[in-house]
């Protein structure tokens, strides 16, 4: 239980989101963008390619109006800094095609932020609006960021959004020409209308190592980003490390450490990736040092005195990771809003004598 709280406190999960898998279905731009940020294993492709550490999708809740459009912001932490804000609705297609050849083929489409809620019809300010072809349909993205950033500073003043369709013809004016895709059961799941926080949480996920009795490193001297959760990692997922203490000696190197949510309980809400590989670094640091040990000038001068035993106090230098790459895992929340989060200093890519 200690070991799991551990590891909670590693992810960043306060409190264990129910399990949802498989019934409830990720929006598909949720997974498109881990798709484009990460591999399969959840590993980063490149750096950069996200903006902030965080990205957080609430669905619309409104599901019967088809001009208001409200998401429940709550689940934002208090020292999350917004980036960016976008409102993402889906334009179905116009049926109905006028014959006539004087017929504009565009609507313009206004984009409101609703001031309050009670009254009808509701006070609101306009934040955004362009034409749209009256008989295409797909996903139109509207930046909110000025507004949402003020929801999150008042939580009070968000009353959600709210959308008017105009198409102005020799007929005169006529509104709600088309219609924007609402959650109706399966067919329109992936449909709905989102909006998609991207932030940074001001968190420092990494832990540096304080070696302690119960440990086997008590002479590291070395801290690593993260070398906490690689050594808490080999403790909980590898309970083989005595029948590996007794085999021979080998030089520093890389070896599997897969972490498995299935295994330990939490598939029933993490979308992707199903497990990961972190990897750990174990292994020799003797002279002489090679240059795939990727070792310091201090280490090899350490290595040196040790193996001389010019000093009693100087021990071996240690195998550690020198290397480490991010991970992103796409998740269901306790509110069963779907986030991307990435976690520096994840996976140990190489290994080195310092």
């Amino acid at each position: 239980a200690a070991a799991l709280q551990r590891l909670r406190e590693v992810f960043d999960i306060e409190e264990l989101p129910p399990d949802v898998l498989p019934r409830r279905k990720p929006p598909q731009f949720m997974v498109e963008l881990f798709n484009k940020v990460a591999d399969a294993n959840g590993i980063t492709r490149a750096p950069g390619l996200l903006q902030g550490d965080v990205v957080r999708s609430f669905e619309d809740r409104v599901h019967t109006d088809h001009h208001h459009f409200y998401f429940d912001i709550s689940a934002m932490e208090k020292d999350e800094q917004m980036l960016k804000a976008e409102f993402r609705v889906f334009k179905l297609k116009r049926t109905h095609r006028s014959r006539r050849s004087n017929v504009q083929h565009f609507c313009k489409v206004e984009v409101y932020e609703l001031l309050e809620s009670e009254n009808k019809p509701p006070r609101k300010h306009l934040i955004a609006s362009r034409l749209l072809s009256l008989y295409a349909e797909g996903w139109e993205v509207f930046n909110v960021t000025q507004t949402v950033s003020k929801w999150v500073g008042n939580r009070s003043s968000n009353h959600g959004f709210w959308i008017t369709t105009t198409h102005v013809s020799n007929n005169g004016m006529e509104h709600d020409v088309v219609t924007f895709a609402k959650s109706q059961g399966t067919l329109q799941e992936n449909r709905n209308a989102l909006l998609v926080l991207f932030t940074d949480s001001n968190k420092q996920r990494s832990h540096s190592f304080v070696p302690s009795a119960t440990t086997s490193f008590q002479n590291q001297k070395q801290t690593l980003p993260n070398l906490m959760l690689h050594v808490f990692l080999t403790t909980l997922m590898r309970p083989r490390a005595a029948a590996a203490a007794r085999s021979p000696l080998t030089a520093c190197h890389q070896r599997e450490l897969y972490v498995d949510f299935h295994a330990i309980g939490w598939s029933g809400w993490i979308i992707y990736p199903s497990g990961y590989n972190a990897f750990y670094c174990r292994g020799s640091c003797i002279f002489p040092l090679g240059e795939s040990l990727n070792a310091t000038n201090h280490a090899t001068v350490q290595s040196i005195v040790y193996t001389l035993e010019l000093s009693q106090d100087v021990s071996m230098p240690c195998c550690v990771p020198d290397e480490l790459k991010s991970l992103n895992l796409l998740y269901f929340d306790d509110k069963q809003n779907v986030i991307l989060k990435n976690y520096k200093d994840m996976v140990a890519t190489r290994c080195g004598c310092h």
